[in-house]
């Protein structure tokens, strides 16, 4: 089960909907997604904050969060003579394969949606503020949108029981899956339950920024680069539900944003790839389990 995004020691998804620059938690996930996920390797501090370096973030705000991830959990510490390696727990594998599932596996929107919509309804007392927040969290983490109500829909099936895994508020919930029958206008659903202006601007500050023949001024070289896209593209499609294509406006900039994305990683990976080869220092990673495979970009 992928721990609940709200929790203060997990941050892979995003920064609030103004266009910040991305936290340094949210840079070190994408990082260590790439070059350490599925790669049975721990690599060294020193090296990881080079190249979050590269892309602006101070030594201290580094150190800073690579403990606070190993306090959570998220990486695992060795010292070897006078450096100190991170690696993976299987919490941070967990995030990060979710993560790589949506970058590569998941189209940016749904295009063979069945007409088929997940309903959750939910009453807790109002003394349970704090499992309200958790809650509602993992229920836009997995792209339900809140209808009236108490009622929240997904336009897809969910593993609802995943979703729900170690909740106390899980036996207030109930589940259903439905198709919407006449009178009940799908698209109107939609645009009730999901602020659709909110997901555009997202994705046309994306295109803003990476639509153009030279990726923008600021970081020094291809690594840089190519962390701060894929940070960016992420914090734009964790907050996306992936809605039925025809229920979306003619003009909806997903798929053109996702064009782009994989257009540009795909022409800063070569150099970036080099620039990591000749700058990481790694050491197996005796305590991992297998390595996972590698997934492949889908056209």
């Amino acid at each position: 089960m992928l721990q609940d995004p709200s929790s203060p020691d997990i941050d892979p998804g995003a920064e609030a909907d103004g266009g910040g620059a991305p936290r340094p938690q949210a840079l070190l996930l994408t990082f260590f997604g790439s070059y350490v996920l599925g790669r049975h390797v721990r690599v060294a501090t020193a090296s990881v904050l080079d190249v979050l370096g590269r892309v602006g973030v101070s030594e201290d705000a580094t150190r800073s969060t690579l403990s606070r991830m190993a306090r959570g959990g998220l990486l695992d510490r060795a010292r070897r003579g006078r450096s100190v390696y991170v690696g993976l727990t299987a919490r941070s594998r967990e995030v990060l394969q979710d993560g790589e599932f949506r970058v590569w596996r998941v189209g940016a929107v749904n295009a063979h949606w069945d007409g088929t919509w997940t309903l959750l309804g939910f009453s807790l007392p109002d003394s349970w503020q704090r499992q309200r927040h958790v809650l509602r969290s993992r229920l836009l983490w997995a792209g339900f949108g809140a209808l009236q109500g108490g009622l929240w829909i997904a336009p897809s099936p969910v593993d609802v029981p995943a979703l729900l895994d170690g909740l106390e508020a899980a036996e207030h919930v109930r589940v259903f899956q439905a198709r919407a029958l006449p009178p009940t206008d799908a698209g109107r659903l939609v645009g009730d339950a999901w602020d659709l202006a909110a997901i555009a601007r997202r994705y046309d500050r994306f295109l803003d920024r990476w639509d153009a023949p030279r990726p923008p001024a600021g970081p020094p070289d291809s690594l840089a680069r190519q962390l701060l896209l894929q940070t960016e593209w992420l914090q734009v499609i964790r907050q996306d539900p992936r809605l039925p294509r025809e229920h979306l406006p003619g003009d909806w900039p997903a798929e053109r944003a996702q064009r782009v994305f994989r257009s540009v990683h795909a022409r800063l990976d070569p150099e970036a790839r080099a620039i990591a080869a000749d700058t990481l220092d790694t050491i197996p990673d005796e305590d991992a389990d297998e390595p996972e495979p590698r997934l492949e970009t889908v056209p």
